[in-house]
């Protein structure tokens, strides 16, 4: 299921035994696009600690109810490794809280599939090529990313609105771009996959596509059905193969 960043903003986050808080942020990394952490809100009950919760541990989530749900404990959570709300999340930290729950790194191997890197079954996780075990990790925030520029190849285009989960991998589909101040009213979705690049110090994302091509894509509003059929049709427009189709591919050729 496809579901908006910031739609989950401010679920109510439901443990094994009780509320432990509420989604505050996500933190995914700048490589695949992916989410790692949810960032959780504990408000008085665990006051001065920054709470990381991985997707490992998310079950469902009940839109009715405006909740996700967390297979850990409060106290699994209380014991896990500390990390203080102004410090950034470190290797050192990661290794400690991965360790502690007995769960794969997911910087070390991944499930099959391109997208997820951290989901699946445990025995569906292959060993990691040297050039994957190099790879360094930098984890950004939604919160953060949010109001980045959009570049496209002949000019600016707008910023980053929002962005698109998709909640079985936690893989950042797309992003949600609001073109207002250049074309007035109308907003598009951008994948990742389609990204040039994206420079972090002057918080602008680079796309190397025209804005007159951009402008003539799919709309996407409010009340636009975030279904195959739309996704279809995003991806037929931009002669892009799209992402299920990777996954339909690899599960035919038993990868």
């Amino acid at each position: 299921m496809l579901c908006k960043a910031k739609t989950l903003k401010g679920y109510k986050l439901d443990s094994l035994n009780g509320e432990i808080g509420k989604v505050k942020d996500f933190c995914f990394d700048d490589h695949y696009w992916t989410i790692r952490y949810l960032v959780a809100n504990t408000g008085n009950w665990l006051p001065g600690r920054k709470v990381l919760i991985s997707p490992y541990a998310l079950g469902d989530i009940e839109k009715d109810k405006q909740q996700i749900a967390v297979n850990l404990s409060k106290e699994q959570i209380v014991q896990s490794p500390s990390l203080e709300n102004h410090q950034p999340v470190s290797r050192q930290f990661e290794d400690n809280f991965y360790g502690y729950y007995g769960w794969p790194n997911y910087w070390d191997g991944y499930s099959q599939g391109h997208d997820s890197l951290i989901l699946g079954a445990h025995e569906e996780w292959r060993e990691a090529t040297h050039e994957e075990k190099a790879w360094d990790p930098n984890l950004r925030s939604m919160h953060e990313v949010t109001g980045y520029h959009i570049q496209a190849a002949d000019g600016e285009l707008g910023h980053v609105e929002d962005f698109v989960i998709d909640d079985d991998s936690w893989a950042i589909r797309y992003l949600v771009i609001d073109t207002q101040n250049w074309w007035p009213g109308n907003k598009v979705l951008i994948s990742p996959e389609w990204i040039e690049r994206v420079s972090w110090t002057e918080s602008k994302v680079f796309i190397n596509l025209a804005r007159s091509i951009i402008q003539e894509a799919p709309e996407f509003t409010e009340k636009s059905l975030l279904n195959r059929d739309y996704e279809t049709e995003l991806h037929r427009y931009y002669n892009r193969p799209g992402y299920w189709v990777d996954k339909l591919m690899m599960k035919m050729q038993g990868i």
